[in-house]
């Protein structure tokens, strides 16, 4: 119970890095991360939060995994909402902490958007090391590649140019230009991954914590 305690309470700090990652990569102010594009278009053009319009695009998502695998869906996925929850919340929380971040200039945008992606691939890595959950991004994405029989990271490199490319549609329908989107978002595609291997390579912390999950495998 202990151990268990431990992976889930690891999760949860993964999640909550990931949505500080987030809110630092949208503050430099060069395009928000690809999974983000479209709740922070959205949140130009209504009167709801990022975080609000992350936990709905979510809810969605958890819906779809259930739609897509019916019997196959395992239950204890359904806390997957709380999960939603705690992500979309934390999200407005560290929006509204870094409301005095004004990077100026392109050099200070490009730093503060390399240590937000630096702090999201950590936040990622922390979460996925414990194996407990997924997130609903990537719970969706596991499922169509389950349903329709294609590599993981084929689906999700597919899925998240989909959402850029609809968030940029917006963008254009709403505000007649780019808007929340740009050269960030690229660069976080980009990166992210790469910066989580090395993490998941190099930090022993990482190792520890998926040692917890096989003890009890």
């Amino acid at each position: 119970m202990k151990k268990w305690c431990f992976r889930y309470a690891w999760f949860i700090l993964g999640v909550i890095i990931n949505s500080f990652g987030i809110a630092l990569i949208t503050k430099a102010a060069l395009g928000t991360s690809p999974i983000s594009s479209l709740p922070y278009v959205l949140s130009f053009e209504f009167p709801i939060t990022l975080g609000g319009f992350t936990f709905i695009m979510n809810t969605f998502f958890i819906i779809g995994q259930i739609v897509l695998l019916r019997r196959n869906f395992e239950m204890i996925q359904l806390l997957q909402m709380a999960v939603n929850v705690v992500f979309s919340g934390c999200i407005d929380v560290s929006m509204s902490l870094m409301n005095w971040l004004q990077p100026a200039g392109i050099w200070s945008q490009l730093l503060l958007l390399l240590a937000g992606c630096a702090i999201l691939a950590f936040g990622i890595s922390v979460e996925v090391a414990p194996g407990v959950l997924m997130v609903p991004g990537e719970g969706i994405v596991k499922a169509i590649s389950t349903v329709i029989h294609k590599k993981f990271g084929s689906v999700k490199i597919i899925f998240d140019v989909s959402l850029v490319a609809i968030a940029t549609s917006l963008s254009f329908i709403f505000f007649f230009q780019l808007k929340g989107l740009g050269l960030g978002t690229i660069i976080s595609a980009l990166i992210v991954g790469k910066i989580v291997n090395l993490i998941n390579r190099y930090f022993p912390l990482i190792s520890h914590i998926s040692s917890l999950a096989k003890q009890e495998a």
